[in-house]
């Protein structure tokens, strides 16, 4: 047990034994005196070369291409995983049709072409709209009809696809959602309307004043025109909508390169293995 010590006096309300005192703290500075460290000379055949840790700095490896080691944007790293994705993962026919987009040399014609029909500016088309209105007070009769112009925007055009006015449509093949114009080129074989799958949606939208267009319909075009119009229908008859390859063709499934070269390896071995077989039942 503790040993019982001898209560004292009450001063204001406790109990203090006044034997006890505390112990007197200890100074936190020494008094002796502070030793000197003698300085380290520098050694002349080993200069001290301090390294900069920072980017590009002095770890950087001379003349190698750093970019894969950046820590890209988050956009910038979806769209490539996205892409990744679709090279190794089986794609059905529906989706991967948008892959083959017509080529450079025949996107090019079908641009100068669709360039011609470019819808009116707001400007544009009020100062058409005086001069038709000028012209009928003077009694001159109704001037020329609303000339040939692209249509565009997703519900018009399947509204001009399903009443067959639409001669050609134009699909862009980088729309996001795809499942947006998933079902257009459906739609269009059912109603016999040619159609083509160009890049890319930013393109077809400058034609219409647009940042980015999913679709566009030409529903005529001029005289001089048809002749080259024609072709254009043609074309897509015969790469897109009468394509029954296309319509069946699955996309996707290619392996990265390690992957590859393991399935290389392990066919060689496999044959080799298979060879020595043939080669023992012979002997």
């Amino acid at each position: 047990h503790p040993p019982r010590w001898k209560r004292s006096q009450p001063i204001q309300g406790r109990f203090l034994n006044p034997t006890f005192t505390m112990a007197p703290k200890k100074s936190s500075k020494s008094k002796g005196t502070p030793v000197k460290k003698s300085a380290t000379k520098a050694d002349p055949l080993f200069p001290a070369r301090p390294r900069s840790f920072n980017v590009g700095g002095a770890i950087r490896p001379a003349g190698r291409d750093l970019s894969r080691f950046v820590r890209w944007p988050k956009y910038v790293r979806i769209q490539r995983q996205r892409a990744v994705l679709y090279q190794r993962l089986k794609v059905p026919p529906a989706i991967n049709q948008f892959t083959k987009a017509i080529g450079k040399n025949e996107a090019v014609n079908v641009f100068k072409l669709l360039n011609k029909y470019r819808p009116e500016t707001p400007a544009a088309k009020k100062q058409r709209q005086k001069e038709q209105a000028a012209s009928e007070v003077k009694g001159k009769g109704k001037t020329a009809n609303v000339p040939h112009q692209l249509k565009f925007g997703l519900k018009h055009v399947t509204t001009l696809v399903e009443e067959k006015k639409a001669s050609l449509v134009l699909i862009a093949c980088d729309v996001d959602p795809i499942e947006l114009v998933l079902w257009l080129p459906a739609l269009c074989r059912k109603m016999e309307v040619p159609f083509l799958i160009v890049k890319d949606k930013a393109r077809l939208g400058t034609l219409v004043h647009q940042k980015t267009s999913a679709v566009i319909a030409l529903t005529g075009v001029n005289k001089e025109d048809v002749a080259q119009l024609k072709i254009f229908q043609e074309l897509g008859l015969e790469k897109f909508n009468k394509n029954t390859e296309l319509m069946r063709k699955w996309g996707g499934g290619i392996m990265g390169l390690k992957t590859q070269a393991k399935l290389d390896k392990r066919a060689k071995a496999v044959a080799i293995e298979e060879s020595k077989k043939q080669a023992s039942l012979k002997h």
